[in-house]
Order: C-alpha cells, then sequence, then structure tokens
C-alpha cells in the first residue's frame, strides 16, 4: 500500500514540475527588455558655449512584445562628477544640422523620435542628436554619455558609452 502511494505521489510531483515548466517556456518572452549599445559618438561646436552630441546606438527588441518609445533622453557626465542633460533635436532639424555642419559627417540613421514602434524579435539602428550647454572642450573630455530611452508603460533603458 505504502509503494503504491508514494508511486502515485512520485507521478503526481511529476505532472506538477512538468506544468509549472511549460508555464514558465510558454512566457519567456512576455517580459519587456531592450538591449541595446552605443555604437559611435560625433560632436561638434555650436558656438563657445554650447555644442551638440549625436550619438548611434543600436537596439534590439527580443520579447514578443511591442516596444514604443515615449521619451528618449542624453546625459552627460563629466570626469568631476557633474552631468549635462542634453536637448534632444527633432528629426527635421538634425537634418538641417548635418547639412550646416560637414565636420559631424554623414548622417546614418534616423532620430529615435516618440511614439516610434520596434516589434517583437526586430533591431534597429537609430540616432539621437542633443545640444548641450557647455563649450566643446567639456563634451571632448566627458567620461561618458547615457541615453535613455522610456517606453510607454514606465519602463526605462540606460546605454551607458564605454
Amino acid at each position: 500500500m505504502q509503494k503504491n502511494f508514494l508511486v502515485a505521489f512520485g507521478i503526481g510531483l511529476a505532472i506538477i514540475a512538468l506544468a509549472v515548466g511549460g508555464i514558465f517556456f510558454m512566457q519567456r518572452g512576455d517580459r519587456m527588455e531592450l538591449p541595446g549599445k552605443i555604437l559611435k559618438v560625433r560632436t561638434a561646436p555650436l558656438d563657445d558655449d554650447s555644442s551638440i552630441a549625436v550619438i548611434d546606438f543600436r537596439i534590439t527588441n527580443p520579447s514578443n512584445i511591442l516596444f514604443e518609445v515615449r521619451t528618449v533622453t542624453v546625459e552627460m557626465d563629466d570626469n568631476q562628477g557633474k552631468s549635462y542633460l542634453g536637448q534632444p533635436v527633432s528629426e527635421m532639424d538634425a537634418k538641417r544640422l548635418f547639412e550646416g555642419l560637414p565636420v559631424l559627417g554623414q548622417k546614418f540613421n534616423p532620430t529615435l523620435i516618440m511614439r516610434e514602434r520596434l516589434g517583437s524579435h526586430r533591431s534597429a539602428d537609430r540616432m539621437i542628436a542633443a545640444r548641450f550647454q557647455a563649450p566643446m572642450a567639456l563634451l571632448d573630455g566627458r567620461k561618458r554619455f547615457v541615453v535613455r530611452i522610456e517606453e510607454v508603460d514606465g519602463k526605462s533603458f540606460e546605454y551607458a558609452e564605454r
């Protein structure tokens, strides 16, 4: 009698373990992640007290969920630990910026804008241009740039320059 109980108990545990494992397996893509990295950073002076930074980056959406951008911000950390928040430049102004400042080179990627969507299991190369109220020497001597992308549901992702 005890042997039959142990066999039935073992089979029951195995079935429960398989069910729990199946649930985890089926929901593996339902968690929003957005891995990415900064590919290239270009800077140029606008005047004596302000500069522009153009940051090209790659983002990937490995989940099963559509990703929609709410905001994109750029922050610069200098070597003294002070942070400067950049003012993002629109796509139209970015086109004019590249025409007016040939030192930046060519515009490789479209600007990541609000409400842009990145489908599930997709990658995209994008850029963000930001104006900083700081001289060019401060941008060139920076510690790093940090790009923050916030999703419409409130989750935020950061990509730091290495």
